[in-house]
């Protein structure tokens, strides 16, 4: 991953959690990777809806506004990755002794405008 890339997605997932937390949930955990038996990768954000009383595992794309304003940023969320994530969302509930918790797989969609450093968001819950 190039260093522009690994920038641009940092910033993706700092606008990611403004809007969550703007949107009433609580962030618990971010970038977590099973650090035991085969690492599966990482999921970017953990955060607790506190009005459906869920736990939020979200994955967040990120995309550069002037190249890919047609494209979609969740389309690269195939059903490979989705499995990864039950997996380390698993990983994550039995770490944290939080199995009886309802939880659901969210996305976040962020373009950013490299010029002017604006941002638009699309949720997308229940993947």
């Amino acid at each position: 991953m190039t260093n522009n890339t690994t920038t641009l997605g940092n910033l993706g997932e700092e606008e990611a959690v403004k809007f969550l937390q703007n949107n009433g949930y609580k962030i618990l955990d971010r970038n977590f990777q099973n650090n035991f038996g085969r690492r599966l990768g990482e999921i970017d954000i953990i955060a607790k809806d506190i009005k459906e009383n869920e736990i939020v595992f979200v994955e967040v794309k990120t995309r550069e506004y002037g190249k890919y304003k047609d494209t979609d940023p969740e389309e690269n969320i195939t059903y490979s990755k989705l499995k990864k994530l039950a997996k380390i969302a698993s990983a994550y509930l039995r770490l944290k002794n939080l199995e009886n918790e309802n939880y659901r797989f969210d996305a976040i969609s962020v373009w950013i405008n490299s010029e002017t450093g604006e941002s638009k968001i699309k949720h997308i819950p229940n993947l």
